[in-house]
């Protein structure tokens, strides 16, 4: 018989992972991925397959897919268990290395892509006679944008978490900071 994690003796553990769950849907990851990810996350112990399909009420074919792309995304690890041969994993926990791998993953299968196309775009453009200097404007600072996010985003992974962390507890102060410093107001 296998041994299965009872969320529903939590409340707030079952509301947890069904919440993940939904907010993974609505940011275009599978529910189930993110149910997934969330029993491991919560988890005080790795987890097989089995396991996490008679958790969750998931098929054990789907638990299995969705192992997969959460270690592909690094969001998940195989981890052996003394005593058992099957497959067992567990979470990232350090919620500041999962929203690190999370942004990236993200930017290298939506930002990169896109970036690469409106790069292409561009070029086309910039060598048609006949376009509309304002469309090739338009595309031009797309183009501009992204490629300053992009760079803010490396920029920022090399920033110590500490300093990181107090950047973003700052907040919009960093901007007074700035105009204390000479830094110039846009709006």
């Amino acid at each position: 018989m296998t041994e299965t994690i009872d969320t529903t003796k939590s409340n707030a553990a079952s509301q947890f992972i069904l919440y993940w769950g939904d907010m993974g849907n609505q940011w275009g990851v599978n529910r189930s991925v993110a149910q997934i990810h969330a029993l491991l996350y919560l988890s005080s112990r790795p987890l097989n397959a089995e396991q996490i399909a008679g958790s969750l009420g998931i098929a054990r074919s789907n638990v299995s897919n969705s192992l997969k792309e959460l270690v592909s995304w690094r969001l998940i690890r195989r981890v052996p268990v003394p005593g058992d041969r099957r497959e067992h994993y567990e979470a990232e926990v350090d919620v500041w290395e999962m929203g690190i791998r999370i942004a990236q993953g993200r930017k290298e299968r939506e930002i990169d892509p896109a970036t690469q196309a409106l790069r292409a775009c561009v070029a086309q453009a910039e060598t048609e006679s006949g376009l509309d200097p304002i469309t090739l404007q338009r595309m031009q600072d797309m183009q501009e944008f992204l490629s300053t996010a992009d760079t803010w985003f490396r920029d920022m992974l090399t920033v110590p978490r500490p300093k990181l962390m107090m950047l973003m507890k700052m907040g919009a102060k960093v901007v007074s900071l700035l105009s204390l410093t000479g830094g110039k107001k846009s709006h």
